[in-house]
């Protein structure tokens, strides 16, 4: 029988680092600043409302070195359903998109915080 605390282990390939949680950033926001968790779970909280409130009124945002995200529009069309091949229709829909910034793109691709560079040689 399978431990169901290894399951994320088990269907997330080694190579693949596991994705910080909500809580764990929580953790991480209280530790640098020196507030409470439950400060930072309010100060958390209070930006992905902000956030979210923002995308859902068609508002973009731009974070200046991280990203910027904004709502995509798409139109309707005929789909198929997968298990009986049968035609639908899939209604327009708005969804947010997330582009990431230059300052990010180069961290993530090698280079640190610190001007180290992690990457090519």
């Amino acid at each position: 029988m399978i431990d169901p605390g290894m399951m994320s282990d088990i269907l997330t390939p080694a190579y693949l680092p596991r994705p910080m949680t909500k809580s764990e950033l929580i953790e991480r926001v209280a530790q640098r600043t020196k507030i409470t968790k439950n400060r930072a779970e309010q100060v958390v909280n209070c930006i992905f409302d902000s956030m979210t409130d923002a995308l859902g009124q068609g508002h973009g945002i731009e974070i200046r070195g991280f990203g910027s995200f904004s709502i995509r529009e798409y139109r309707g069309y005929k789909g198929r359903n997968p298990r009986t091949g049968e035609e639908v229709d899939v209604e327009p829909k708005r969804l947010p998109f997330f582009k990431v910034g230059k300052e990010l793109k180069e961290l993530v691709n090698g280079g640190g915080r610190d001007g180290e560079s992690g990457g090519n040689s």
